[in-house]
């Protein structure tokens, strides 16, 4: 009977397993030892490892969520510092989530609308006597608005890592003569690095893959893996190399998770 019960409650969970996430990374596996002429080849993978434009679009994905989750971290940090500290930080976090329930294809327009020439920013710029800018279509508006949308994520596992270390270790550094410098590098930092890992996963992985903001904020001059597989599946219909990008940021993927879970798993065993 308990079998029965168990299985019950299993099988919804086994089913959305294998409808949406095993079979279509299988799929796309599948699909990558295909040429553009639906014949079996394994030259999609010697392109790819072979081209110097493919692995320039992978050191630029690279780079990019790097900075991304660099800027994130060093803007997250400190704000879940502070709203750890305050009297009604349920409040603070609320605010800080708020802007993830706005669709990401509005807050990239409205990104437009203020990074544009004629934008918001500009204006102000102009009002104060100082030169239009050109900030829109840059590597850097597209690393702003990209960090800007991560930093929610970044801040939750943060905040929780932080909300869980007892009062008493901050009051035992401090009675031992250590400097907030040193509580804050010695104590905090440590017991938070669950956090920080589970946030630079939550915001390097899909950082990887990025194409929508990279086409309306960073323009054709932002390009990454993302917007190849964009390409590929939506112009030039080649799905056989498409479906060999993504299997590389399959792999990407699961090679950030296992670099950031491994210290963590050795510590709890």
């Amino acid at each position: 009977m308990r079998r029965s019960f168990k299985t019950m409650f299993y099988t919804p969970y086994m089913l959305w397993l294998v409808l949406f996430v095993i079979s279509p990374v299988a799929l796309i596996v599948y699909y990558s030892f295909f040429n553009i002429h639906h014949q079996f080849t394994f030259s999609n993978y010697q392109e790819f490892f072979s081209s110097g434009t493919y692995l320039t679009m992978t050191a630029n994905s690279v780079l990019y969520a790097f900075l991304i989750t660099l800027f994130s971290i060093l803007i997250s940090y400190p704000m879940a510092l502070v709203i750890s500290k305050l009297k009604h930080r349920d409040l603070w976090i609320l605010l800080v989530i708020l802007p993830t329930w706005i669709n990401l294809l509005l807050k990239a327009y409205a990104f437009i609308g203020l990074l544009s020439h004629d934008g918001l920013v500009n204006n102000i710029f102009q009002f104060f006597g100082l030169p239009v800018q050109h900030m829109l279509f840059t590597d850097a508006s597209f690393i702003l608005v990209a960090a800007y949308i991560q930093i929610p994520f970044m801040i939750l596992p943060i905040y929780n890592s932080m909300t869980d270390i007892s009062e008493s270790y901050i009051k035992a550094s401090r009675d031992l003569g250590a400097t907030n410098w040193q509580t804050l590098t010695r104590i905090i930092i440590p017991l938070t690095m669950p956090g920080i890992k589970s946030g630079i996963q939550i915001v390097f992985i899909p950082s990887l893959s990025l194409f929508m903001l990279s086409r309306l904020i960073g323009g054709n001059k932002v390009i990454t893996l993302g917007t190849a597989v964009e390409e590929h599946f939506l112009t030039t219909m080649n799905w056989g190399m498409g479906s060999t990008i993504g299997v590389v940021l399959i792999i990407s993927m699961v090679i950030v998770m296992l670099l950031t879970t491994t210290k963590r798993n050795r510590r709890r065993s």
